[in-house]
């Protein structure tokens, strides 16, 4: 690289290969920097626009000769454009991919069995904590039975007060969009 080239200020679009970017990609990708959607949405579009200009260029490489050096430089040029456009798009993008799917990648695999195994840990933790809850209810259950033969009368005030309190707690939810859990309702997008 020759000293002119390296010597380009970062404002003025002239790329790391002297060549000089179009300002479309530039004024497309700022747009849209709040919208975490059309974000992935144009990482997608760049990503496949590179993989498009991969084939080029293997096509251009594989049947090379000497009047097809012109286009292999273009190509190789547009290549490290779209790859510039496609990190400053990524860097606008939160996504986190665990370190397991990228293993799985790596070793071969089909990352859609760290999804499997995802969720067949949730589900066999969702049964213990389900077992856990039905104990915990059998318990209550059986102590609400043994204190009511030895306090009827206690036992009956604190039903009729956790009626009360269900109640009033169902109102509550009821007027603020709360749900008997505690959970807020949430709106479905249309």
């Amino acid at each position: 690289m020759d000293s002119s080239q390296s010597a380009a200020p970062a404002g003025t679009g002239a790329g790391g290969n002297g060549m000089i970017n179009s300002q479309a990609n530039d004024t497309a990708s700022t747009t849209a920097m709040d919208d975490p959607k059309q974000n992935l949405n144009q990482v997608i579009n760049s990503i496949q626009k590179t993989l498009g200009l991969l084939h080029q260029l293997y096509l251009t490489v594989s049947s090379f000769n000497a009047a097809s050096q012109l286009p292999l430089l273009q190509r190789l040029n547009s290549l490290v454009i779209e790859l510039d456009n496609m990190v400053k798009l990524a860097e606008k993008c939160n996504i986190q991919v665990p370190m397991e799917v990228l293993n799985l990648i790596d070793d071969g695999k089909n990352p859609d069995e760290f999804t499997r195994d995802v969720i067949n840990s949730c589900i066999a933790k969702n049964q213990i904590t389900k077992g856990k809850a039905d104990a915990f209810k059998g318990l209550r259950r059986h102590l609400l039975e043994e204190l009511e033969q030895a306090f009827p009368d206690e036992v009956e005030s604190y039903r009729e007060i956790r009626a009360a309190s269900a109640a009033e707690l169902k109102r509550l939810a009821q007027t603020q969009s709360i749900l008997p859990n505690g959970d807020m309702k949430v709106k479905s997008e249309l």
